[in-house]
Parts: C-alpha cells; structure tokens; sequence
C-alpha cells in the first residue's frame, strides 16, 4: 500500500492541512481535558487522583508494549502490503492480550507494595484497555500514511468527548476514582471503533513474512526507546506514591498533567504530520531539511509564549483551572514549566532521525536521559514534590543542548540551523514576558487573580506576535504558510 502524491506541491499541501487539523484537534482537545480537570478538581479529592497516578505508573510501564513499534514501522516503510498490514494487526492483537493478563496479575502486587487495597480492582478494570486499544493501532497507522490527518483529528475529538461524559456522569453520580477509568476505558473503545470505520480497512489472515522480521526488530528498538524514557519521566511518581502518600502524588499529579497539556498536544500535532511528512521524503536531503526546519521554527514559536505564561502566572492558572483547594500545587506547575520548552526544543528530533533510520541513536539518548532524571528525582525527594519539579527541571535544562548536538550529528540538520531557528522567536519572547511581567507584577498588583491573568496574557500575545512578526521579521515565514494552505490540490 504505497502512498502516491502528484508532486511537491501536493505533499507540501497535506503536510500543511494536515497540521493545521491536528493542531485545530488538539486545541479544541486541549480545552476539553481543562475543562474536564477544572470540573473533575471540584467533584473529585486529591486521594482520587492520587490512586488512578499509582496504577497509571504501572499500567503505562505496560502501554508501552501495546503498539511495539509496529505503527511506526509501518508509517516509515515505502509500501507496505495488505498481508504485512494484516500480520502486524495480528500481532499487535496478541500483545494486547498478553499484556492485559499480566496488568490483572500484578493487581495484587501493586496493592502491597502502595499498602493500599483499593488498586486491586482499579488495575484488574484498567487492564482491559490493552486489548481495545490493540485492535485500532494499524488502522491508525495506516490513516497516517494516507496522510489523512483530519479524519484522525476527529476520531480523537469524538474519543475523547465521550470519556469526558461519561465521567462527568459518573463523579456527578459519587462513583469518586471509578469515574477516572470510566473515562480511560470509554476512551480506548471509541477510538478503536471510530480508526475501523474511518480507514475502511479489515484485516486478513497473517501470513510469514521476511520483511515482517526487519520490522519487528525496528519496532522492537522503538519500543525499547519508549520503555527507557517512560521510566525517565515516570519514576518520581513511584517515589512519591511510595515515600509521600497518595495526596502529595495527587497534587504532583494535578500540576504535572496541567504543565504536560500545551507539551503533548504540540508534539501529537506536529509529530505525526512530522513522522509521516519526512518519512515521504527521506531520500531528498535538501527537501527533508527545508520541510523540518520549517515546521521546527513554527514549534518552538509556539511553544515559546506557553512556556512563558505557565512560568509568569502559575497562580493565577492554577486558581482559575483547579480552584482554591488545589492551590499547593502552583508552586510545582511554575517548577515544571521549563521543560515545557525543553520537550518543545528536543521532541521534534525524534521524527528525524526515524525518517533518516537512526533509530539506535534515540535509544542512547534514552539510556542517557533515564540516569540523569532519575537521580535528580533522588536528590529532590526529600524536599517533596517541589524537590522532585525543580530537580526534574534543572536536569532536562542541563541536557538539552548535548541531546540537541547529539540528534543532529550526522543528519542534514546542523545546530547551527537549530540555534538560528530558536533565536529570533527567545529574542521575542524574552521581550514579550519583561514587559508583561512589569505590568502585572507593577501597575496590577492589587487587581484580581483574574483581571491579572487575562491582562498578562494580553500583553505577552501582543509584544510576542509583534516583535516575532515585524521587528524579527518572520512574518514572510507565515504569510508562505498561509498561500500554501490556500493552494488548491493538484489534479
């Protein structure tokens, strides 16, 4: 199933569709999930949180497995036939069920080892979900090859709208955590139900394979990537749950998810467009450089002015998205804001070097970034959550300029290209965030957490896109985007 495009312009015109409907998906995405935490935060208490935080450790340890790579061995390949799609279907299928039964039996084990016996159940009832999501991975990855971005958007769109309603409904009615998995659970199953419908694709029997080996080996060191920097990113949870209790993990929790919202809607915008995009166009060196770049530069100017709100008024945000009792943790969301800006600068080297076949280089990076932040959450830990945040920052921001040098070497990017990209939009926004700083912390100290927030982000938006656009002079950058986007398809 190899994927035609007519010529340049066509590529360049779903890549560009493409990511403006994921990026329109994720925003809308976006103000769901914050919606859904800011009525969640008042209906549900921190220990409820704090248990789904305790088994997701696990259960992600476990998710991880579920796709073993395959969707990206699939999205990268030139063509791929209907028997391989079908086999790796299958495989996929089998993992699922595999790890459904091993989360069930580690049920009670996790319950000791939290010495608390409510986790039995919530894992055994979350262990279904490897299953479900199992049976839509290569329909997903199929759509992505078809670059048809849009339709995807709209299944995770309409997903994640029935798990927000069905946990609304189910906090409303007292069910407390069990509403948190109804959501993780409804979630899976719409998905999986809505990639089937939209790709329009059945599985066949499985079929032996050569090619099928090659594939599960690249799949396999993706899925060994995944593994490492999970555990990276995930082990001041166990710690925390451990040695601090269920409601510092809920609060550490809370701030956390809130700070990793604008990180992964970008990254679910930009990387799959990225990966399917530079995948395409892998064997012209001067396209795939210019096509990076460009949509490096876009990132990083998004990324940018979040990364400076979430720093300037982690009070006022927490107040308004999670209410009074929630208020502990600001403190940790203004801690982890940094590595919004380090995920935003480091994640989009991921899609490269897949496209250039450097996937052995992604998993040394992981081998290096899981001792760094694991160590610095040891030395955190005894000053509790905030000990953890600050310690998880200072890492990530000692180790991004090594992982950007390193990602590039080699490639037909250089960190030059990578410094000129970063430049002018830090230049801007370092303006942008002094001056509303000074306004808000000067002329509105006394106003309302409200009238503070919003007049901030006004001024941030506004000496951002001002000085990005005219005195940094990017605006023929994004009035190419917008042509291009108008252009019509080619016939």
């Amino acid at each position: 199933m190899s994927v035609p495009f007519s010529d340049e312009k066509d590529l360049k015109r779903r890549a560009i569709r493409g990511g403006v409907a994921k990026l329109s998906s994720q925003i809308l995405n976006t103000a769901l999930r914050i919606g859904s935490l800011v009525l969640l935060a008042r209906l549900l208490t921190p220990s409820d949180f704090g248990l789904i935080a305790m088994v997701m450790v696990v259960v992600g340890v476990l998710n991880l497995f579920r796709d073993f790579g395959l969707s990206t061995a699939t999205i990268q390949r030139a063509s791929v036939s209907h028997e391989q799609l079908s086999t790796l279907f299958w495989i996929n299928l089998l993992v699922g069920v595999t790890l459904t039964c091993v989360a069930a039996a580690s049920a009670p084990a996790l319950a000791a080892f939290y010495r608390e016996p409510r986790l039995l159940w919530i894992t055994v009832s979350l262990a279904g979900s490897f299953v479900v999501n199992a049976a839509g991975i290569q329909h997903t990855a199929l759509l992505q090859r078809q670059m048809r971005f849009t339709a995807l958007a709209a299944m995770e769109t309409l997903s994640l709208l029935a798990s927000v309603a069905l946990g609304l409904a189910m906090a409303l009615l007292g069910l407390g955590y069990w509403s948190l998995v109804g959501m993780t659970l409804s979630a899976c199953a719409t998905y999986s139900i809505g990639v089937w419908t939209a790709s329009r694709w059945t599985p066949g029997r499985p079929h032996h394979d050569a090619t099928i080996i090659s594939m599960i080996r690249a799949g396999g060191i993706i899925t060994a990537n995944s593994l490492v920097v999970y555990a990276a990113y995930n082990v001041e949870k166990i710690l925390l749950g451990r040695f601090w209790g269920a409601d510092a993990l809920g609060i550490y929790g809370r701030a956390y998810q809130l700070i990793n919202i604008p990180t992964e809607s970008l990254n679910s915008a930009v990387g799959a467009v990225a990966m399917s995009t530079l995948s395409r166009i892998k064997d012209d060196p001067s396209r795939l450089r210019s096509y990076f770049l460009k949509g490096y530069t876009l990132l990083i100017a998004a990324t940018l002015p979040i990364t400076a709100a979430c720093a300037l008024f982690a009070d006022e945000l927490v107040l308004l998205l999670l209410g009074h009792q929630w208020s502990s943790a600001a403190p940790i969301f203004r801690l982890l804001a940094p590595t919004i800006l380090v995920f935003g600068l480091i994640n989009p080297l991921w899609p490269l070097l897949v496209a250039q076949g450097m996937l052995v280089r992604g998993l040394h990076q992981a081998l290096v970034i899981a001792p760094l932040t694991i160590t610095a959450y040891v030395i955190g830990l005894h000053w509790g959550p905030q000990g953890v945040a600050m310690a998880f920052s200072i890492a990530m921001g000692l180790w991004v300029v090594p992982h950007l040098a390193w990602s590039v070497h080699g490639t037909v990017v250089s960190l030059k290209d990578i410094a000129i990209a970063v430049s002018k939009p830090l230049v801007s926004i370092a303006v942008a965030s002094l001056t509303s700083a000074w306004v808000v912390f000067n002329l509105l100290a006394e106003a309302s957490p409200w009238l503070r927030l919003a007049s901030g982000l006004s001024v941030l938006s506004a000496i951002y896109l001002g000085m990005l656009l005219f005195a940094m002079g990017q605006r023929a950058l994004y009035l190419d985007l917008l042509r291009d986007l108008r252009a019509r398809p080619s016939r």
